[in-house]
């Protein structure tokens, strides 16, 4: 029920205490901003940390070589690995019933890529027409790559989009000759790619191409491979990480590598990096809420000190309160209403000040690991709920003293 002389009260403690209800108020505000902030900025960190990974497959497995650092079966530490044909070959048929997506990869490096007058240093590597959905490439004329091409060792090309503004500027390249190390391909398509310029500025052409064009003989530099889709993302990893083991081992036997050198064969596993990641965000974003919930604590300190003040300023007049018969609950009630009003207001004004920073500041933000920080729904709803709390706590203890004060004890008071 609405109790216009209760508000009356209140708002006349506040109009003569003006001070110290803003610098009391002040306190809470900053403890909800910084931390509607810091949770904004956890966001952001998601966000940017999601948009890397979401710019290859999400599951992507990526193998390449080094050099041996374990002496074994009487060869000396030093060897250079190299990957064949062979390897991907038998990799993809030992496991042919797990794999969704392969591809092996021929580097050719210092590929100079040139239309007419126009020339630039781009990456060039032969790839198999899977390469395209483990880069999460789309067609934007033209088309990828297929096994026919491979197959018949085609002298075809696909270029990315800024290869295509670079070399081509309004000319359309479909159809067109390019020359890649004076040696000409056909342009069959242009792509672009959620990862951007870098990853425009690629060049693919068909394995079998690239290896025989550019004197590859049956190497290649890495394989890549995604598996089929698990109901969810525990069991995914644990495929993943099962997978990575066996195809590490079965590499290492192939190549007579010790089974304990780390440094002969590498696999990055996208999902164990992705779990790393995300592990490190939930820590900080616990972090967050801790400090967070340390300033509104300050700032309920804060408060159930101011309130604690108005009680013993106010002792003789809940002693007459009390006198005429007013009940204890109506007393702890008196108290804990003006406190809450005072915190749910300035933690409102924290809270929309915050949102509108965010709002107006974070699409502003792009860097490699934050992207539009935000708060939605959900976390905004929590922090009402915990200014609601707050202030039911700011003005408990204060509210229980003012209740137990016996009214012949307060009457006395000066």
């Amino acid at each position: 029920m609405f109790d216009l002389e209760r508000w009356e009260e209140i708002f006349d403690t506040i109009r003569k205490n003006k001070l110290r209800t803003f610098l009391t108020g002040l306190s809470v505000a900053s403890g909800i901003f910084i931390l509607v902030i810091l949770l904004g900025l956890g966001e952001g960190m998601k966000n940017g940390i999601s948009s890397e990974f979401e710019r290859d497959a999400s599951n992507i497995l990526y193998i390449w070589t080094g050099t041996t650092s374990v002496e074994y079966k009487g060869l000396n530490p030093g060897r250079n690995i190299r990957l064949k044909n062979t390897d991907f070959q038998t990799t993809a048929q030992k496991y042919e019933n797990e794999l969704e997506f392969k591809s092996s990869v021929y580097r050719i490096w210092n590929g100079v890529v040139t239309y007419k007058k126009e020339s630039g240093s781009y990456r060039v590597e032969g790839v198999l027409p899977d390469y395209q959905f483990l880069e999460k490439s789309s067609m934007t004329k033209g088309r990828y790559i297929n096994y026919s091409d491979h197959d018949n060792y085609e002298k075809v090309v696909v270029i990315g989009n800024r290869v295509s503004n670079d070399l081509f500027k309004e000319v359309d390249p479909i159809g067109r000759y390019l020359e890649i190390s004076g040696i000409n391909f056909k342009v069959i398509g242009v792509f672009t790619d959620p990862g951007g310029e870098r990853e425009e500025s690629r060049v693919y052409v068909p394995l079998s191409t690239g290896q025989r064009v550019f004197n590859g003989q049956n190497y290649i530099n890495n394989m890549a491979f995604t598996l089929e889709q698990e109901d969810n993302f525990e069991a995914a990893l644990a495929a993943s990480n099962k997978f990575t083991s066996e195809l590490e081992q079965f590499l290492k036997e192939q190549h007579s590598i010790a089974p304990e050198d780390d440094r002969a064969v590498s696999i990055n596993n996208s999902l164990e990096n992705m779990k790393r990641f995300y592990d490190l965000i939930n820590m900080i974003k616990f972090f967050f809420w801790g400090v967070g919930i340390c300033t509104i604590i300050a700032g309920i300190v804060g408060v159930s000190n101011i309130m604690l003040i108005i009680v013993k300023e106010r002792t003789r007049e809940i002693g007459v309160r009390k006198a005429l018969g007013a009940e204890p609950l109506s007393i702890v009630g008196m108290i804990l209403h003006e406190s809450i009003f005072v915190t749910a207001i300035a933690g409102l004004v924290g809270l929309i000040g915050s949102l509108a920073l965010l709002e107006l500041v974070g699409p502003l933000i792009e860097t490699n690991f934050i992207s539009n920080p935000s708060v939605d729904f959900g976390i905004a709803l929590t922090t009402v709920v915990i200014l609601i709390v707050a202030g039911a706590l700011a003005g408990f203890f204060p509210a229980y003293r003012a209740a137990k004060i016996k009214p012949i004890v307060a009457l006395r008071d000066e």
